[in-house]
């Protein structure tokens, strides 16, 4: 390592270790690299690796036109401190106590452990159950995992075959077997250009190169896709078509036909992450229903039932079976035998189906509450209102990173754009909004803490 990077680095970790101590404010516009420079008696070229190292890192967020800004404490960007012996930022998991917490989207219903619970007893008393649930599984599962995953994910006229299903802990374990087994690393795979941070983040992680794809009220533009294979093949695609994280869109039945049609004709793959669709009670069939051998389709249980008590699915094209159950072995992401006869019991004696009609429920009412406290006061939002997110264009003269620093000095945690975008363009001066986790006692009140925090601007923000 060079002389003028291992300078920039010891810069870099300077400014993180005064963000970490309190001595810099997330939401801190930094000088201008030249300023910084001067300051500090480096090189300008120096001062330029030092901002490029701390975006790197997470630590900083660079928008075009505008400078470059501390981020506030959350997880560090993808690529960023591990292996450097760096200090990386807190985690979610870290945070203290009494935060509301509007950034994590997951919902537990008071009342499902015990709608639950019944299952667990049950293989937990049958010894030979127990037995095997307790051994190793297989990447398919086995025939009743297989038939119970299959009724599961059956949407709009549509089911997949049980044939072609693997199995996976969690969704999230699902989309890196996808990632680490499609697409070599250093090449290319194409992002709507807002999308989900953690499929953002594992592509980095595996040294894949993001391509962010252009978006319009309908989704994933198809031109987008195509001018973009065209100035340099894509190995992969990675999208949402329903209920879209975080702008909250769904593709319409036109859109998803002309995209299926592109993916035949350019010979592209693409990974459809449906993780919302089960919030849409009048889902239509996913791309995967269009182009079956050019899509592979991601779910779990994560939303539906928990996080803690997930598992994975993947409906795969036949002639990727293979690569992606190796894949799925070899990461070590193959769902563990108790977590596949759980959720198999889940299925079958109707506890998933409960948990989805009650959740539809408690996301059309969380979703009714925020637009009635933040829409009728005049701020811009966007999104489904059958999903557990929306989107926030905050108001003039805030910027997104400022007005989640501001948030979280009132211990409210909110997303800011830049985590969504992909590139390193300018990101919307907006933050998504994550409905479900927080006790509905508790959503009301932060949710008018933010709206009157965005209308009373920057300069009551209490950051600088």
């Amino acid at each position: 390592m060079s002389d003028f990077r291992l300078l920039a680095e010891r810069y870099a970790t300077e400014l993180t270790a005064d963000l970490l101590a309190g001595r810099r404010r997330p939401g801190e516009r930094l000088p201008t690299s030249r300023d910084y420079a001067h300051r500090q008696g480096i090189a300008p070229s120096t001062a330029s690796r030092v901002y490029a190292e701390l975006v790197r890192r997470g630590v900083a967020v660079g928008e075009v036109g505008r400078g470059t800004f501390l981020r506030p404490p959350g997880d560090s960007a993808p690529g960023g401190p591990a292996g450097h012996g760096l200090p990386a930022l807190p985690a979610r998991e870290m945070r203290p106590d009494g935060i509301t917490d509007l950034e994590v989207n997951f919902c537990v219903l008071p009342e499902q452990a015990a709608l639950l619970a019944p299952a667990l007893a049950r293989l937990a008393a049958d010894p030979t159950a127990l037995t095997e649930a307790m051994l190793r599984a297989e990447t398919r599962g086995t025939p009743a995992s297989r038939a119970a995953a299959a009724a599961l994910l059956a949407r709009g006229g549509w089911a997949p075959e049980a044939e072609r299903l693997l199995f996976a802990g969690r969704g999230q374990q699902a989309l890196a077997a996808v990632f680490s087994a499609l697409v070599p690393p250093g090449e290319r795979i194409g992002f709507e250009a807002m999308t989900y941070t953690m499929a953002k983040g594992m592509a980095l992680r595996l040294g894949l190169q993001p391509v962010p794809l252009a978006m319009d009220a309908e989704g994933l533009r198809p031109d987008a896709l195509l001018a973009a294979h065209r100035a340099h093949p894509l190995r992969l695609v990675y999208l949402q078509s329903e209920l879209h994280n975080p702008l909250g869109t769904t593709m319409p039945p036109a859109r998803r036909r002309e995209l299926a049609a592109l993916l035949q004709e350019l010979g592209i793959v693409a990974v459809e992450d449906a993780v919302y669709a089960f919030l849409a009670e009048d889902s239509g069939a996913p791309l995967a229903a269009l182009a079956p051998e050019h899509v592979v389709l991601v779910d779990s249980l994560s939303k539906r039932v928990s996080p803690g008590l997930s598992l994975g699915f993947l409906v795969v094209p036949p002639a990727l079976r293979h690569r992606l159950a190796a894949a799925l072995r070899l990461g070590g992401w193959t769902a563990p035998g108790y977590a596949l006869a759980c959720g198999t019991a889940w299925i079958e004696e109707g506890s998933v189906a409960e948990l989805v009609r009650r959740k539809r429920q408690d996301a059309q009412a969380r979703n009714a509450l925020a637009r009635q406290v933040l829409g009728e006061a005049g701020l811009s939002l966007r999104g489904d209102p059958r999903a557990y997110h929306l989107w926030l264009d905050l108001p003039g003269g805030w910027r997104a990173e400022t007005f989640v620093a501001a948030a979280a000095r009132r211990r409210i945690a909110v997303s800011p754009a830049a985590e969504f975008a992909v590139g390193s363009g300018h990101a919307p001066d907006s933050v998504r909004l994550a409905l479900a986790a927080p006790p509905a006692a508790a959503l009301r009140p932060a949710l008018e803490v933010l709206r009157d925090l965005a209308l009373a601007g920057p300069e009551a923000g209490g950051v600088e």
